[in-house]
């Protein structure tokens, strides 16, 4: 229990950090308030107020009412106010489940989260069940094979994948699969599950066969060290079947490296998620990250980057649990 407490704290404290370099980040860099009440935010009302700028009421410019529209906003947003104590705000409504009404379109951002991340996280869970279900087998027949032609020819096809950018992979199989032979809609549909799950294919293949050729040159350089350990020649010896051996014993322990990027990659397929939702146009949570950014809409931002933060260090939680299933040195050590 002592264990898992600190861990416990330990993902709070990177929740915490993260959230706090992205909320100075949004207020450093950009005005919110060009979001709510428009160019009238980069007038100098103090100086209006004092005289020093000529009030053109009548010329349809700025007046004395639009600064207090400005200084209402400025209120309403509590951005009058020191940034620590705007974070410490921030946070204690994030624990009352509020986070905050977005700067655009005066939604809740909650209500965007909702609607944009189930189609995001239906993407990232089919690409990693790609990735994992190519890579798997084709490190086991590549292992089976070490230093022959199908495991050289493997190898260069995996380097080939990972020195090809997301973007560039999307484009292509856009091309192929929609305009050349139509086989898979061009936009994202949400009619029914069937054309969402269809809407995904190529979006899903686009981020998992890189993530495949990750995992297949660790699970194959893995498995071919653990192949050769003296308990597999044991159970060799014991004339047990190579099929047995693969999955009863060579297996598992192989897993160890896999598993490490598996929770890394899954974490951080947001990333490639942000241009591929963008080739499919795909309304996600990666396309509402960078168009929130875009325009200043730090609500939304931190919204996301709150979701985002808050599943990497769960998947890496979850991944040190697994270790201890994997491997029975790592739970005799907790």
């Amino acid at each position: 229990m002592i264990v898992l407490a600190r861990r416990l704290a330990q993902l709070v404290a990177v929740v915490l950090a993260v959230t706090f370099l992205a909320f100075t980040a949004m207020n450093t860099l950009g005005d919110p308030l060009f979001n709510v009440v428009g160019f009238v935010a980069a007038v100098d009302c103090d100086a209006v107020e004092a005289g020093e700028i000529e009030d053109i009421s009548g010329q349809g410019g700025t007046t004395l009412g639009d600064c207090a529209v400005v200084a209402e906003a400025r209120e309403e947003f509590h951005l009058n106010e020191p940034l620590p104590i705007r974070y410490g705000r921030w946070v204690g409504d994030l624990i009352r489940g509020d986070f905050g009404t977005s700067f655009k379109n005066r939604m809740p951002v909650s209500t965007v989260l909702a609607d944009r991340l189930p189609k995001s996280l239906l993407l990232m869970g089919m690409a990693e069940v790609f990735a994992v279900a190519l890579s798997v087998p084709w490190a086991i027949a590549a292992a089976y094979r070490a230093n022959r032609a199908m495991d050289r020819a493997s190898t260069i096809g995996a380097f080939g994948m990972l020195a090809l950018p997301n973007f560039a992979l999307g484009v292509i199989l856009f091309y192929f699969f929609v305009v050349k032979w139509q086989i898979f809609p061009s936009r994202f549909e949400d009619d029914n599950l069937a054309l969402r799950l269809k809407s995904l294919v190529l979006p899903a293949l686009t981020l998992g066969m890189p993530l495949a050729a990750t995992y297949f040159r660790l699970l194959r350089t893995d498995l071919i060290t653990t192949l050769q350990e003296d308990f597999v020649v044991m159970a060799k010896a014991k004339g047990l079947s190579n099929r047995w051996i693969m999955f009863r014993h060579a297996l598992r322990p192989s897993l160890f490296s896999m598993v490490t990027v598996f929770g890394l990659n899954t974490a951080a397929l947001i990333g490639g998620a942000l241009i591929v939702e963008q080739v499919f146009s795909i309304p996600g949570l990666g396309r509402a990250l960078v168009e929130a950014s875009i325009r200043d809409d730090y609500p939304v931002v931190l919204g996301a980057t709150v979701v985002i933060a808050t599943g990497f260090v769960i998947i890496n939680f979850a991944v040190d649990l697994a270790y201890s299933y994997l491997d029975p040195r790592v739970r005799r050590e907790s």
